[in-house]
């Protein structure tokens, strides 16, 4: 389906039917008053999410980010770009890797006026391979979901560019979908585990990522060029779980591991997030320094806290 505003810049949208890309392709089509205009990019046009976009107004394009030349299509005439990859559908960070470089060389080629980089830090500019203090992976990563992010910045600083990076922070959706909402414990009592420790943990809305978003591409000359970090609330696990039981009228605590027992939980992915956990917890100063919440309101100023989160979802959390 064409824009119904073509004649206003287009942002191109990568992943317009996931978490990130998704929110931000709504937070466009619901300013009435917007200057942009939206072309949702996805792998299949077809798909019931990409055609209730269309539906809505976006121009749904269809796009592969492993194919480069349909990504030079996607972004073909467009003023900005919102890059985002997922690890998580193929757990390979070569593969992000090559797909980041793909974008950033798409996007040169469409002569993109500001690009969004939807990234995370290389946590081996922290913990270095050799540190045995956290397990290396995959041969040559810490985090491999969030080092083959950050290495990838480099592709869009080396074709020169106008991008913006975007530290984005822990979904506070994953205690929905990814596994990680309270569940009862041998005790039977309701608990959320995590390696954490005491100290603070920077979360968001899933949504409000696609917001803030809209929002560095509304002061594009203030954000271009800049590193710009995300996060609705800084909040201690502990904090959390006391903020479920309120919201769920049940007890739930917080069953502290260390990283190395969350590590050995066995589901895919487990050994990453364990290292991601350690990292969070071990430089938690240095990690929620560049995600300030109060820009975050000013770039999104629906912005929610943890708790309003859960008054929209706690009816989602299961808690079996």
């Amino acid at each position: 389906m064409e824009s119904s505003s073509t004649s206003k810049p287009i942002i191109a949208v990568i992943g317009a039917t996931g978490a990130q890309g998704g929110g931000l392709v709504r937070a466009i089509l619901a300013d009435t008053n917007s200057n942009y205009s939206v072309r949702a990019i996805t792998r299949k046009a077809d798909s019931e999410k990409a055609q209730a976009l269309a539906a809505e107004g976006a121009e749904v394009f269809e796009a592969d980010l492993d194919n480069i030349e349909s990504l030079k299509a996607a972004f073909a005439g467009c003023y900005g770009a919102f890059c985002v990859t997922n690890f998580w559908e193929h757990f390979l960070p070569e593969k992000e890797l090559q797909q980041a470089a793909n974008l950033a060389e798409a996007a040169k080629a469409a002569d993109v006026k500001h690009v969004i980089w939807s990234t995370l830090e290389d946590v081996r500019l922290f913990i270095p391979l050799e540190d045995e203090s956290m397990p290396t992976l995959q041969g040559k990563y810490k985090v491999p979901h969030f080092d083959a992010k950050g290495e990838s910045n480099r592709f869009f600083t080396e074709q020169g560019l106008n991008v913006t990076f975007l530290l984005t922070s822990f979904y506070w959706e994953n205690l929905i979908y990814f596994g990680m909402g309270p569940k009862p414990g041998p005790d039977g009592v309701l608990a959320v585990t995590f390696p954490m420790g005491d100290k603070k943990f920077p979360g968001i809305a899933a949504e409000d990522i696609g917001k803030c978003a809209y929002g560095i591409f509304k002061n594009s000359e203030k954000y271009g060029g800049k590193t710009v970090g995300i996060s609705g609330e800084h909040i201690t696990i502990a904090e959390m779980a006391e903020k479920l039981s309120t919201a769920l009228g049940v007890n739930v605590k917080y069953n502290e591991v260390p990283p190395v027992v969350y590590r050995s939980f066995g589901f895919p992915g487990a050994d990453d997030l364990g290292n991601m956990f350690q990292f969070n917890r071990d430089y938690s100063d240095a990690f929620g320094e560049v995600r300030n919440v109060e820009e975050s309101k000013t770039l999104n100023p629906e912005l929610q806290d943890f708790v309003t989160w859960l008054g929209y979802h706690k009816d989602k959390l299961s808690l079996a």
